[in-house]
């Protein structure tokens, strides 16, 4: 996968991780709702491929998705909390799972498919 589509995925499943947050709070989703819920973690996702950017990495391996996932927690834990909002251990720990699943399971994904394709050959 190219870099360019890993950023749009990995920036999509958190505007997504922001969205499901939103609904299981019976929170409005607006446009306006899900950016606020969404853009601490979407600068932690920035952050970090920023990062793998400077440092050549393709981004799309499940190495690189264990980083833009830490990277993207504790940035948007931390930009959170310096906009005033809530970072409970409860939260912390379903968005940590969560981003979890979305930023690492679709590149995990990605190599089992790549690996059997591979392996058929």
């Amino acid at each position: 996968m190219n870099r360019s589509l890993a950023i749009v995925l990995d920036l999509a499943l958190v505007v997504l991780f922001a969205a499901l947050g939103r609904a299981s709070h019976a929170e409005v989703l607006d446009l306006g709702g899900i950016s606020r819920t969404a853009l601490p973690f979407v600068a932690g996702t920035l952050i970090a491929w920023i990062a793998l950017i400077l440092r050549k990495a393709s981004g799309s391996t499940v190495r690189s998705g264990a980083f833009v996932w830490a990277i993207t927690v504790i940035g948007g834990m931390v930009f959170r909390m310096l906009l005033g909002d809530g970072t409970a251990v409860a939260f912390i720990v379903v968005a940590a799972v969560t981003l979890a699943l979305f930023l690492i399971g679709w590149r995990l994904v990605a190599w089992i498919v790549g690996r059997r394709r591979d392996q058929g050959r």
